[in-house]
């Protein structure tokens, strides 16, 4: 008698990814841009943590926050970090290795794929197509695309809160889980019921995703897939 052994079943019918120190590595087009938007301004510089601090934030409020640009500079500071980072930044960015299979492999489990990030919308849309994985989300949500919208002004989004929660409304999913670098992804998931996996790869400082709560943090692709669903544990060959 044949027997047929049914493949496991996926520990989630959804999963959000943050974007940049998750599934792209910036590999210096963020830290670069605003560094060359700052130099432009004629504004300090801040030293390198403190930019790739910067990574993960809404933009205007970590320039101001963060590199000290009075709030009347922060919309042509944001403009000169634009213009840098689509005709030189994007291309210096990579996918992380592991990341594509990972996602064809969670999409074949039947599992829905979205983003949330803090990256305005059509930027990040721009690139995930520019790496070709655009088609393997669902559903893809940003911040405002005007950047220079601050807490107080109106259509102003409450960060990686509100971006996940429209996320969320669009994969209406049973069971989700967010997958993110920093903080900020841990305590937007919270906000809105989820649990978050954390990863090593991005640009947390030591200690921060498990003080957010987050509820593991992995070092490997393919420790990721183990979380997320059994059929994808051998997907990413744990190249991260």
């Amino acid at each position: 008698m044949d027997v047929t052994i049914a493949a496991p079943a996926p520990l989630y019918d959804a999963v959000l990814f943050d974007l940049d120190g998750t599934l792209v590595d910036p590999a210096g087009g963020i830290t670069g841009g605003i560094e060359h938007a700052l130099r432009a301004m004629d504004l300090p510089v801040p030293d390198a943590s403190v930019l790739e601090g910067m990574i993960g934030p809404k933009l205007a409020d970590a320039l101001a926050n963060r590199a000290g640009v009075p709030l009347p500079l922060v919309p042509e500071t944001i403009a000169a970090y634009r213009s840098w980072y689509r005709s030189t930044g994007m291309a210096m960015s990579k996918v992380y290795p592991g990341i594509a299979e990972l996602l064809a492999e969670l999409r074949a489990s039947g599992i829905r794929l979205g983003v949330a990030t803090q990256k305005p919308e059509p930027l990040a849309k721009t690139l995930l197509a520019h790496h070709g994985l655009d088609a393997a989300f669902d559903v893809i949500r940003g911040a405002n695309e005007d950047e220079t919208l601050m807490p107080g002004d109106a259509g102003y989004r409450q960060g990686k809160q509100e971006i996940i929660a429209a996320a969320l409304a669009e994969l209406a999913a049973d069971n989700a889980v967010m997958v993110g670098d920093r903080h900020q992804d841990v305590n937007g998931a919270t906000a809105n019921g989820l649990s978050c996996i954390g990863v090593s790869w991005g640009f947390a400082v030591e200690g921060e995703l498990a003080e957010a709560g987050a509820a593991a943090v992995v070092d490997s692709t393919t420790e990721l897939a183990r979380h997320l669903a059994p059929a994808a544990r051998e997907a990413a060959n744990g190249t991260v």
